[in-house]
């Protein structure tokens, strides 16, 4: 790609440094890790205005550390499916989840939802064109993230939920809130409660999931912030449990565990992350797809129940 289609490119759907970062409100090691992992994800997308060849994108993406490389593939997601509304014809995001992008799958599903929301596109119309009948909810969770993280007065202090969603997108919407909330409280465990119990009732439970899946994939804590998380949820700490074990399945197949997933899965799930992702792959078994059911809320609450008796059905850690 010439010079100048990069800066057109980035000058009409590009993420600036200021509006990235401008959550962050401290130079805490904490704080640095979410501005890290942020910068990355905005890396990944900028890589895709720059040249979106595979045989080019990847080695580029492919060059972040594996712990962050997730964020990379997930912003590289958001940039596909951003050109793909911009310049219709075969579909760049199906691509990369048919090919490069496969190891990566939960984070290019959540990619994608964050380009519809930023493109003020109607997500579930095109999570119709997905395949898969339950990953294709992460769109849905990506674009309440984008929501919550770039428009926090609206979607997290004043709570507001587009109006075009369906029942359960509105669920899923919430657990990209939740998870956006662990970026702009600075993973603070007061934070992050005060957010939460400031929502109505009916809408804690998938905050609370979001926050578990923040704190098993992005972590940067302690173990006495996960357990003051745990604490702090109250009756809804087994959902963030599913949470973290869903993206301790999502680390492993992409091969970039981390201890953190670790640690959140023993401090949460009282299980390992492999362990966990074992469950995943069960819950995973002849999934079932209604439209009264949904394949997703299926998997989390098969997954929900298999947690409260996971230290017996695991087996051992190998």
């Amino acid at each position: 790609m010439t010079l100048s289609l990069s800066r057109l490119r980035r000058a009409v759907m590009g993420v600036s440094d200021a509006e990235a970062t401008s959550f962050s409100r401290g130079d805490t090691p904490t704080w640095r890790h979410l501005e890290t992992v942020v910068r990355t994800a905005v890396g990944g997308y900028h890589a895709v205005l720059d040249g979106s060849r595979f045989d080019d994108l990847i080695p580029r993406l492919d060059r972040t550390p594996v712990e962050l490389r997730g964020y990379a593939y997930e912003g590289a997601a958001m940039g596909l499916t951003g050109l793909d509304c911009f310049l219709p014809g075969k579909s760049r995001l199906q691509a990369y989840l048919a090919g490069p992008g496969s190891p990566h799958i939960y984070m290019v599903h959540i990619g994608a939802g964050e380009a519809l929301a930023r493109l003020r596109r109607r997500p579930e119309v095109f999570m119709r064109r997905l395949t898969d009948p339950a990953l294709r909810w992460l769109v849905m969770d990506g674009y309440g993230f984008h929501e919550g993280f770039f428009k926090p007065r609206r979607f997290v202090e004043r709570q507001q939920v587009p109006v075009h969603l369906s029942p359960f997108a509105r669920r899923v919407f919430d657990q990209g809130i939740g998870r956006s909330v662990w970026f702009t409280s600075g993973a603070d465990a007061d934070g992050i409660s005060r957010a939460i119990a400031a929502f109505p009732a009916h809408r804690h439970a998938d905050l609370w999931l979001g926050v578990g899946v923040a704190c098993g994939y992005v972590g940067g804590v302690d173990r006495a912030t996960v357990e003051a998380l745990r604490a702090a949820a109250g009756r809804h700490a087994s959902r963030m449990a599913v949470g973290t074990a869903f993206v301790a399945k999502g680390r492993l197949r992409a091969g970039n565990p981390i201890p953190d997933t670790d640690l959140a899965c023993e401090v949460l799930c009282g299980i390992s992350g492999r362990q966990a992702a074992r469950l995943v792959d069960r819950a995973f078994e002849d999934l079932p797809d209604t439209p009264s059911a949904p394949a997703y809320d299926t998997l989390q609450r098969r997954l929900e129940s298999s947690l409260a008796v996971a230290p017996s059905v695991t087996g051992d850690d190998t």
